[in-house]
């Protein structure tokens, strides 16, 4: 079992976002909470190449670009968007989101596309 603090999640920002992300120190899955006010990436897109992201939206809204399909899915509070690995995809809006990866998400599999 982990149980993880609120107290101890890790704090982040950036150009248009932030969040927590809650170390469960468990390479097949991690936790975090984002907000979004904007576009992210601000152009192009991201993809994650190793783990599937599930985001859970509890409050606000936006907009899910998918690449390959060329697709804009409209989401608001209280819907589940499953993101695979390899999915380039990009997110507009603003939303708060519960966030679950697995494996667990690491900055050198996520990667910006044009």
């Amino acid at each position: 079992m982990i149980y993880i603090k609120k107290s101890g999640a890790l704090e982040y920002s950036g150009d248009g976002y932030s969040g927590m992300d809650y170390n469960t120190e468990d390479q097949d899955i991690n936790f975090a909470v984002i907000n979004l006010n904007g576009r992210s990436p601000k152009t192009g897109y991201q993809v994650n190449t190793n783990c599937k992201a599930l985001y859970y939206i509890l409050r606000g809204s936006g907009v899910l670009y998918n690449k390959k399909n060329v697709q804009e899915i409209k989401f608001s509070q209280g819907d589940v968007i499953v993101i695979d690995k390899e999915e380039c995809y990009a997110f507009e809006g603003d939303f708060e989101a519960a966030v679950s990866n697995t494996p667990a998400w690491t900055i050198e599999q996520h990667k910006y596309v044009n």
